[in-house]
């Protein structure tokens, strides 16, 4: 099978899905913005050919370098794993008789109040929303609803561009800074009270051929915007407890039968609080911040070639473990500026060293980034345990002990 990767070299995981590809026996074809000299010789490997082009968001420039490889050879599949990648190439996908996630899917996942509306149709529980490009359309939404409520960009991806506000005021306030940013149209949400987190899937047909139920600590928006919080996710490997996950799997299929979502990662933010189970985005993509690093260890999986072999064969081979619950723990800098040095790692190192998967703890004299740059930005530690609240103790410990010295 001839395989389009669309962007192979960058974000740094995305060489994950190439190699998948590659070990399932595809013949695979990168189209990105990179030069090809930049590729390193291990990703070239993997490469049947690479094609540069100025960029992959570029629907026309898109176009005309896929169709440049189908007067070349047959193309089975396109793919693309990044949200800003996910639309544009559904457009092409269709101009080129390409099967594959469609135009349709791809809009409902990009577009926020489009999507909810889709769902709240379809009796999938989501928050009041609506695409507002006026003032007095967001103060009449915001007179039906009732404050507070959350601003984002319409095509945001997971936290990014969003604010909570509380009143008229901060609304216009809000509204004024995307008007300065050049966002002309702006999603507008019910604000949902609850516990957050994110239930993903290796979907086949429509059908989750692997799933994953991760939680945030605290909830984004406080996450993001709070510089004293260690914040976490962590997956749980009690996804197979009907009473405590299964109303989220139902939910979650039937999401992927509304939005047409056929063979694909899937990632679906939730709530669950006073109101009970709420969805809130959903991607046709795999999450994020090396979510899928930590299913491959929670699950004894290496789920990038199972994601390939979904592509390419239509099937999954490796059953999932459930071994461990395993997560992330952002450790922020105490100031703007740069990294002068940590305090508690030997300590936590001599207590749960085993548990740990991974640590990037970057060198003094490392720029920092902000807060809300994310999980990732700065330093973080992985670690797993077979026991979720186990794994949940350590963790909190890990935040509470180490200090990323900074100024």
């Amino acid at each position: 099978m001839n395989v389009i990767f669309v962007e192979p070299a960058f974000p740094a995981y995305q060489r994950q899905f190439v190699r998948g590809l590659h070990a399932v026996g595809a013949t695979v074809i990168g189209i990105g913005e990179r030069p090809g000299d930049w590729l390193d010789d291990e990703l070239k490997s993997w490469l049947h050919h690479y094609h540069q082009i100025g960029s992959v968001t570029d629907v026309a420039e898109l176009h005309d370098a896929v169709r440049w490889v189908q007067d070349k050879v047959w193309v089975d599949r396109l793919e693309a794993t990044v949200e800003a990648h996910i639309l544009p190439t559904a457009e092409v996908r269709e101009a080129c008789g390409i099967p594959g996630t469609s135009r349709r899917t791809a809009w409902l996942c990009r577009d926020k109040p489009a999507m909810k509306e889709a769902l709240r149709s379809a009796g999938v529980p989501t928050a009041a929303s609506a695409a507002v490009d006026s003032l007095d359309q967001a103060l009449a939404f915001a007179a039906a609803v009732g404050y507070p409520l959350i601003t984002k960009p319409r095509a945001a991806a997971g936290a990014s561009g969003t604010s909570r506000v509380d009143n008229d005021t901060e609304l216009k306030a809000a509204l004024d800074q995307f008007g300065a940013e050049g966002v002309g149209s702006v999603a507008l949400e019910e604000f949902v009270e609850g516990h957050e987190g994110f239930y993903d899937t290796l979907s086949i047909n429509g059908g989750a051929a692997y799933d994953f139920v991760c939680h945030y600590y605290p909830n984004v928006l406080e996450a993001m915007r709070t510089r004293w919080i260690s914040p976490q996710f962590v997956s749980t490997n009690r996804v197979d407890h009907a009473e405590s996950y299964g109303e989220l799997k139902e939910l979650g299929h039937r999401v992927n039968e509304v939005l047409g979502i056929g063979t694909s990662a899937t990632h679906m933010e939730w709530f669950f609080g006073p109101k009970g189970l709420r969805f809130s985005e959903v991607g046709c993509r795999p999450a994020g911040v090396g979510a899928w690093d930590l299913y491959a260890v929670g699950n004894d999986v290496d789920i990038y070639t199972e994601w390939a072999r979904a592509v390419v064969h239509g099937d999954v081979h490796a059953p999932l473990s459930r071994q461990y619950s395993a997560g992330l723990i952002a450790l922020r800098p105490t100031a703007d500026g740069y990294i002068q040095g940590y305090s508690g790692v030997e300590e936590m190192q001599s207590q749960y060293g085993e548990w740990v998967i991974d640590a990037h703890l970057p060198g003094a004299g490392t720029p920092t980034q902000p807060v809300a740059a994310g999980f990732m930005a700065n330093a973080y530690i992985r670690m797993k345990h077979p026991d979720y609240d186990v794994l949940r103790g350590m963790l909190n410990d890990v935040g509470e002990t180490i200090t990323v010295h900074a100024g």
